[in-house]
């Protein structure tokens, strides 16, 4: 068995749900899945002294986890005052409408429609509740409207689907774009370098102990996978099924249909590139 030491980003081991740092605790959705890993990673980031809290991706429309984040919250003796989204996609939002019902909380995305309330989020913008502070970080690439959420006092980055506990997540064309993608991996890095991130606190899969390991994980991982998919177009394999059969073989092919998204997104990115014919 491998350390998880020496596995990108040091993993960190144990429950997944719990506290994970001085201000934020995990509470881990019941959809485990291919895609979703343990399930999804809801989080309550606030102050230790505050009665207000921060919910960020309440997940998917299942009543008895929501009411359980709440529970958590109301233990530690919190109020849930603001819903955040990282993006759209159902894992991360669907319960998102009635969590606010339950709480009577704004929710802020990106995207207009998974609004409720009169306000969105804005990159670089600095949202403080209850004392705590985060930072919005344009995350695009993911999805268009993956957004990344800067937490200064502990050193850490909320980075939903962006970076992922464990593996590596996909780019979900056509919304997803890999130019932006490589773009939000080296802006996550700069946080590691320039603002001190140490942790990452993703939307599936454990805690990690090594942000700027992770991220420059990704990174060379990304470069690894564009480097397979052209080589296999050079040599005759031309629709995105038969890129993922030649590039992917070693995966479980339940994972297939999510490797041809990225497969996708990285053909139009060689395209633009020149680096093969249209």
């Amino acid at each position: 068995m491998t350390e998880a030491s020496a596995l990108p980003g040091q993993p960190r081991g144990g429950v997944i749900s719990g506290p994970a740092t001085a201000r934020a605790w995990c509470v881990l959705a019941p959809n485990p899945s291919p895609m979703t890993l343990d399930g999804t990673n809801t989080w309550i980031v606030a102050e230790p002294d505050s009665d207000l809290a921060v919910v960020i991706d309440p997940g998917p429309l299942d009543e008895s986890h929501l009411r359980a984040v709440i529970d958590t919250a109301e233990r530690a003796g919190k109020r849930i005052a603001l819903t955040l989204l990282t993006h759209g996609h159902p894992d991360h939002s669907d319960g998102a409408a009635r969590f606010a019902e339950l709480t009577g909380s704004s929710v802020r995305a990106l995207d207009p429609a998974l609004r409720l309330g009169d306000e969105g989020l804005d990159a670089g913008e600095v949202i403080t509740t209850g004392g705590v502070e985060l930072r919005v970080v344009p995350t695009p690439g993911h999805t268009g409207d993956s957004l990344s959420f800067h937490l200064p006092a502990d050193r850490a980055v909320l980075t939903g689907d962006t970076i992922l506990g464990r593996g590596t997540t996909v780019v979900a064309h056509p919304d997803g774009r890999l130019g932006d993608y490589l773009d939000s991996l080296r802006r996550l890095r700069s946080l590691t370098v320039d603002d001190g991130v140490a942790t990452v606190l993703p939307g599936h899969g454990p805690v990690l102990n090594d942000a700027q390991g992770a991220v420059e994980f990704y990174l060379a991982h990304r470069a690894h996978r564009l480097a397979q998919v052209e080589t296999a177009v050079e040599a005759g394999h031309r629709t995105p099924a038969e890129v993922v059969a030649s590039v992917y073989a070693d995966v479980d092919r339940s994972l297939w249909p999510a490797a041809e998204l990225s497969v996708r997104a990285q053909l139009d990115y060689l395209g633009e590139h020149g680096l093969i014919e249209g």
